[in-house]
């Protein structure tokens, strides 16, 4: 799944200080105290600075990293194959039929280029456009597979070029063996495999979906590349190859939505060594999905690329409603939020020298771009709205339906905003709020049912946990515009709450708590109440995700008592698991929780609540793309889709309620 549930132990934090010197507490500074990292040892060291971090983020930004490579042969006609392999061992090997990694000898180091690539930061052939061997890259920084060898146990790199095979192989950042030729090759092209190292991250397991959705997401995005996955621990393989390319791309990502128009608006063009790619689609539904993307790195937070894109897009679109009366003339021009309510775009880039903003490459900063986009959208965009009348007046009619829309969601809106953080005046009642003003420590659980949320109240630690009872189940916002849901009672209150706001007003910095703890019972209508919660989160608070602020309570199935000892388990299987540990007893007894209101006050906070025994389930996002075709198939309109992904994920199921 896109959204990865990872559990973890709360304990409370104790800081101890130490005195550096005992003569005055200063810590000793001189020429002793200077280090100088050789190699890549300063990679091993502060991993994070390089691939962002050592979770399961990280880990896979290794493999990212590799496959780059492999897709920047692509973009410069190199390659139109790419193979990846999930070895037993936890190994993992890229295949493709590029041009291979240079093995000449390097004129200043003396070694050979594919040591050089694999063992000095910032030495590639992505530095001087076309000069230098690649006109188009992602690898801007020239430190990629040099990264992913210096945070690998070990790596082996296989170069086919000049009727030769050579193999050279390193050991966390350092060549352990000079490059020799190994057989003869027909081709050309490069194989990395490497195992990443278990001293650097917090995980070494490959996540399949993880893999195989960058592996779409790259096939989409060059159209006619062929990309093989296999994993030799399931026997899974899949096959990725799209001839229609971003196009193919929004049918993909509409697939479980209604689309208003079956033409596709495929817009291509350049300027200045730019190439502008961009295909839209819109639905009847009421979210925009927009992903960008340069050089094939999905740039998630945007840039100017995706400003140039959504200005066009308002702008058009205006000037067509105004040009065939489609606005009246009391009528306000359409805004940016009216014009994407229901679109679904992919924009692609190719450009020589994209300014990433860090090194994850997240958002574009090329201030010219903005213009380039916005000129040859707005030209594509005008041609189709002029070539294609019908279906140009079903996409505006749908924009100044919410834009007649929009002014009773600002009502509603209104109601949700408070006065300020502090302001206990404006919180909903329904709230038993902290007596904490820190955010950071504060915790807001949203309780399924008010006799649970009763409870809760009376087991809660008053200084830093707030109360939010819930009743019944709230709005399904997949189905929604946003005055219906701002309507909505129990929206409204937890809006109220978080005093974070939400869409485009949300602000992460006047978040009330630092947790929101979403605990329900343990049965399909709470798992149901649960996904509505998370449905709304990811959809107009996603930041909280994104910043792992969002959390599941995992209160006890079973508690197993004998005697005066209680125990609690979370399964079957740690039952059966408990039963024989104690011998299976006669004076066991056995109790099924089948909700929250089985239990009194003080096991709640002793199972659920308490920060030294509790277990919570942190929700972090690990891809966007992935988690808004879960959203839409799993909370959307269309019956097919939803019934295919459960015949397809049935066997993976646990802890169905029975």
């Amino acid at each position: 799944m896109s959204l990865r549930l990872m559990s973890e132990v709360s304990r409370p934090v104790t800081v101890k200080e130490e005195r550096l010197n005992s003569r005055d507490g200063v810590a000793e500074y001189g020429a002793g105290q200077i280090q100088i990292l050789e190699g890549l040892e300063a990679v091993r060291r502060r991993p994070g600075m390089y691939i962002g971090s050592t979770d399961i983020h990280g880990l896979h930004h290794l493999f990212y990293e590799v496959i780059d490579n492999s897709i920047d042969e692509v973009l410069n006609g190199g390659c139109n194959r790419i193979e990846v392999t999930v070895h037993g061992e936890g190994s993992l090997s890229v295949w493709d039929n590029g041009r291979g990694i240079p093995v000449d000898i390097h004129p200043k180091t003396g070694r050979p280029a594919l040591e050089a690539v694999l063992t000095i930061l910032h030495a590639g052939g992505k530095f001087g456009g076309s000069a230098s061997g690649y006109k188009v890259s992602g690898g801007l920084h020239g430190v990629g597979v040099s990264v992913v060898n210096a945070l690998s146990e070990w790596l082996v790199a296989e170069v086919r070029r000049d009727g030769k095979v050579y193999r050279q192989d390193f050991a966390r950042g350092k060549a352990v063996t000079d490059m020799k030729v190994v057989g003869e090759a027909g081709d050309t092209g490069t194989t990395i495999t490497f195992k990443p190292d278990a001293e650097i991250f917090e995980t070494t397991e490959w996540n399949w979906d993880m893999i195989t959705h960058r592996c779409r997401e790259l096939a989409f995005l060059n159209a006619g590349v062929e990309i093989i996955v296999r994993d030799e621990r399931s026997g899974k393989e899949v096959r990725y190859h799209y001839e229609g390319g971003v196009r193919a791309f929004v049918e993909h990502l509409n697939k479980a939505k209604e689309a208003i128009h079956d033409r596709i608006i495929y817009i291509q063009g350049s300027s200045d060594q730019t190439l502008v790619e961009a295909a839209i689609q819109y639905n009847d539904g009421y979210l925009e999905t927009v992903y960008t993307f340069v050089n094939n790195i999905n740039t998630v937070e945007g840039g100017t690329h995706l400003t140039g894109f959504r200005s066009a897009l308002t702008r058009c679109l205006n000037d067509y409603a105004r040009k065939f009366n489609l606005l009246k003339e009391n009528e306000e021009n359409l805004t940016g939020d009216d014009v994407r309510e229901g679109c679904t775009a992919v924009l692609s880039l190719k450009m020589i020298d994209p300014q990433f903003e860090g090194q994850t490459k997240t958002r574009l900063g090329n201030s010219e771009v903005r213009g380039i986009v916005e000129n040859i959208i707005g030209q594509g965009l005008a041609e189709f709205l002029q070539e294609n009348p019908s279906d140009a007046r079903r996409i505006v009619e749908k924009c100044v339906l919410a834009a007649r829309a929009r002014e009773a969601a600002r009502k509603a809106r209104e109601l949700t905003r408070r006065k300020s953080a502090l302001d206990s005046a404006s919180l909903p009642g329904k709230l038993a709020d902290c007596t904490s003003k820190n955010a950071d420590e504060c915790e807001l659980y949203i309780v399924e049912g008010d006799s649970a949320g009763g409870t809760a109240k009376q087991g809660r630690d008053r200084r830093f946990q707030a109360i939010m009872p819930l009743r019944g189940k709230i709005l399904n916002v997949e189905k929604a515009r946003m005055d219906k849901i701002l309507n909505n009672e129990e929206i409204r209150a937890m809006i109220t709450a978080l005093g974070t706001g939400i869409g485009d007003d949300f602000d992460l910095a006047r978040a009330r708590y630092g947790k929101v703890i979403i605990m329900t019972d343990a049965d399909v209508d709470g798992a149901h109440i649960r996904t509505l919660l998370l449905t709304f989160f990811y959809r107009y608070m996603r930041p909280l995700i994104e910043h792992g602020r969002i959390y599941i309570a995992m209160p006890p199935l079973y508690g197993v008592k004998r005697g005066k000892e209680m125990y609690y388990v979370h399964s079957d299987r740690e039952l059966e698991e408990l039963l024989a540990k104690l011998g299976r007893p006669k004076n066991v007894v056995v109790q099924r929780y089948k909700g929250l209101g089985e239990m009194d006050a003080e096991q709640l906070w002793e199972t659920t609540m308490n920060p030294e025994t509790r277990t919570l389930r942190r929700l972090s996002l690990v891809d966007a793309v992935m988690a808004d075709e879960i959203f839409s198939i799993l909370m959307g309109e269309k019956v097919e889709p939803r019934r295919e992904f459960i015949e397809e994920h049935a066997k993976e199921v646990q802890n169905l309620d029975v």
